[in-house]
């Protein structure tokens, strides 16, 4: 190292603000823990500076510049070391950013679903954006330097957890209690019911951190499109079926389309009017399917007797409904079983003479 940049870096630790790389960051903490007597600090309008010692906060600036003076700043004098004979403070300095922080994107998968439509279980997630705001910087420092996360990077990571997990309860808990359908859920219906059960939710587990969301953005639910695609079939199949009475007879309904299709395709190469005529027939099997359930059937009839030999009324019992007359009793032949007519001598079928 040069005497140039030793001039630099000795320049430096006189002077203490936020790096320029770390402008956006919600949360920086400086990387040097020995600060020296008089050192001036740099505080931005929009974040405030805390000072930690054995986990605690201990003091804070405001935004300003600030001379590290333990005369004048009277908490300094908790970090000073005697040793050093008290020109050098011994602290974990962080910066915090009270300002609304949007479009902090988050998403990941929300696990496996089930679906109320069709009781498969299928592999959801969910993606988007939300603005935080850090409301108490104090205890958020001390929640995060407890939980051993004391850089933006760790902060995100651990906050972007804490509403996946919530946004992954949730969802489960509105399918289930709403009955909600997963292919209305994707397409975006429910997503201001949603997103108001996610803000409501997250709260009780980042209050403690002094932070709030402010509120979400780009909220989506998505799954796979091969389960997306099986999801619609299998609502399709279920919707038609209960159109057919149920599912046994629009499975039936289905074969004979297919049967009819295939027919049809079979008889002129796949055109022309057996192709309309075979597609009709199934057409007409699947409607005449779907009837049959209310249809109401015929009620039996019994074969007609002898016409009545008074009044010539075909008779169907041992007296005329129409005259009351006596009805003959149909006689068979002794031969081959069939009926002869009334005052035969021969049978009609095969010629036996009859008794009579």
């Amino acid at each position: 190292m040069g005497l140039f940049d030793s001039l630099k870096q000795e320049a430096q630790r006189n002077f203490i603000a936020r790096s320029d790389e770390a402008k956006n960051d919600i949360l920086y903490a400086w990387p040097e823990r020995n600060i020296r007597m008089l050192t001036q600090l740099t505080v931005g309008a929009d974040e405030v500076a805390l000072f930690v010692k054995d986990g605690t906060v201990q003091g804070k600036l405001g935004p300003g510049k600030h001379q590290l003076d333990a005369n004048s700043i009277p908490f300094l004098s908790r970090f000073l070391e005697s040793f050093t004979g008290g020109n050098l403070f011994v602290a974990e300095l962080y910066f915090v950013s009270t300002r609304e922080f949007p479009s902090v994107k988050f998403g990941g998968p929300i696990g496996d679903v089930r679906d109320p439509e069709t009781g498969l279980g299928i592999g959801t997630m969910v993606y988007g954006d939300f603005s935080v705001r850090v409301m108490d910087p104090e205890r958020l420092v001390v929640g995060l330097v407890g939980l051993r996360r004391t850089s933006n990077e760790e902060f995100l990571a651990w906050f972007k957890s804490q509403v996946l997990k919530v946004v992954r309860d949730r969802v489960a808990e509105l399918l289930v209690k709403k009955k909600w359908a997963l292919l209305d859920v994707t397409s975006g219906a429910y997503t201001e019911e949603i997103e108001q059960e996610v803000l409501a939710g997250v709260k009780p587990h980042i209050d403690g951190y002094g932070l709030t969301v402010v509120r979400l953005g780009n909220f989506t639910i998505g799954i796979k499109p091969e389960d997306e695609a099986t999801l619609k079939r299998l609502t399709k199949d279920q919707a038609y079926s209960k159109m057919a009475g149920g599912f046994q007879q629009y499975a039936a309904g289905q074969a004979m389309l297919g049967a009819a299709e295939g027919m049809a395709k079979g008889g002129d190469g796949g055109g022309g009017m057996l192709q309309g005529a075979g597609l009709g027939v199934g057409m007409g099997m699947a409607q005449m399917l779907q009837q049959a359930q209310g249809a109401p059937r015929p009620a039996a009839t019994s074969p007609a007797g002898p016409p009545c030999p008074k009044c010539g009324t075909p008779g169907t019992g041992k007296f005329c409904s129409s005259c009351g007359a006596p009805l003959a009793v149909a006689l068979a032949c002794s031969k081959c079983g069939g009926q002869l007519a009334p005052g035969a001598k021969f049978c009609g079928n095969c010629g036996q003479a009859t008794s009579a």
